[in-house]
């Protein structure tokens, strides 16, 4: 991951994610997806989108036509764009409504179109989109390219793999530069040093470490963040690699983890073996909520599954919204950053994050380090 020129994803895995989505258009009989959320348009486009100063836009844009299968994107210039998009289907950045106007109804059938969906829409565009689409109805996108993100194909499973490598071992380095004294913002600094030696610039999180609390749960110690030898130290970080995020956690400590924490680790390994047992295809989502309870572990006040791709993708384990979990199955190949945190007054927390492939042979973890006993 040394090389930082700007390529398009793939052509193998550009043509794979298009195919799903053009067949989930095909099948909820939309004839255009209008996609302004980085992830939905890098997905459809391969395109990176990143920002840089007169040469991508920071806010993306894409638009596919179902009946063709041609893409149109925002940009100012080809850089890193897949030659199967061409050059007249690549349109500058304009705050101009009619410039806007002319190139939405450049699209491929964009006279014709009864059904257009969009991911988001600014209620100030909505008359501008419809003079685009005269004879379409407008509908909701969001729901259709969280369907087809949330189950992964294989190269982008790869794409994973090689985002959590690179997190882990970034991490990995981060836990060798601990000792007394350091702060949580040096501890960040050896992440992002390292992150950005093998190529990758872009943090999926910008804290890295952070001393738990041992007042109150779920809460960064109230100090000054300097690192003592008796504090229990939670690393988490990841990193977007071609697009895709890897992330992982887990527990250090100047001294021996197992010593500090005392009874806490048998009561995180319970946690986190019920967690793994509920990553079953077919399973509710919200099996992972009742782990928590199972284990007598209050459930966090923050997603404790979610899932990794290109973005945040489906399902989203929350027990804020306990409705939403119920209602949402596993599938194999979806591919979920699960969270275990157990946390004790006096002693501080003990927390992993590690990133599970769900599979129809059951779970399968890729990454081995959701926790650590001590310092290697």
């Amino acid at each position: 991951m040394t090389d930082t020129e700007v390529r398009p994803d793939s052509a193998s895995l550009r043509a794979a994610r298009r195919a799903r989505v053009l067949e989930e258009m095909a099948a909820s009989g939309i004839d255009i997806l209008i996609a302004g959320r980085e992830p939905n348009a890098r997905y459809i486009a391969g395109v990176p989108r990143l920002w840089i100063n007169g040469s991508r836009p920071f806010g993306p844009g894409c638009v596919i036509e179902r009946a063709t299968g041609s893409i149109h994107i925002v940009s100012t210039w080809d850089e890193g764009v897949p030659d199967d998009i061409p050059h007249q289907n690549l349109h500058g950045i304009t705050f101009n409504g009619a410039n806007t106007l002319a190139w939405l109804s450049s699209v491929e059938g964009a006279a014709t179109a009864k059904t257009v969906a969009t991911d988001g829409l600014m209620p100030s565009t909505v008359a501008l989109v419809r003079r685009a689409f005269p004879s379409a109805e407008l509908v909701d996108g969001e729901g259709l390219m969280r369907r087809v993100r949330a189950v992964k194909l294989p190269d982008e499973i790869a794409a994973i793999r090689t985002a959590v490598r690179i997190a882990e071992d970034s991490l990995a380095a981060t836990e060798g530069a601990l000792r007394a004294g350091i702060t949580e913002r040096q501890l960040t600094g050896v992440f992002m040093e390292q992150m950005a030696q093998v190529g990758v610039t872009t943090p999926s999180t910008q804290d890295v470490a952070w001393i738990t609390s041992r007042t109150a749960p779920w809460s960064r110690t109230t100090r000054d963040a300097e690192v003592t030898p008796t504090d229990l130290v939670a690393l988490d970080a990841g990193v977007i690699a071609r697009g895709y995020v890897g992330e992982v956690g887990w527990t250090v400590a100047v001294d021996d983890v197992g010593q500090l924490a005392g009874g806490l680790r048998g009561e995180w390994d319970g946690l986190w073996e019920r967690l793994l047992a509920a990553c079953q295809p077919g399973h509710p989502a919200s099996r992972l909520l009742e782990a928590y309870d199972a284990a007598g572990v209050a459930a966090p006040p923050m997603p404790i599954a979610r899932g990794l791709g290109n973005g945040n993708d489906l399902p989203l384990v929350s027990a804020d919204l306990p409705g939403t979990a119920a209602d949402l199955r596993l599938e194999a190949g979806m591919v979920l950053a699960v969270t275990a945190y157990v946390w004790r007054e006096g002693v501080g927390a003990l927390y992993g994050k590690a990133p599970v492939l769900l599979t129809d042979a059951g779970p399968e973890l890729l990454s081995t380090k959701p926790l650590r006993d001590r310092r290697s």
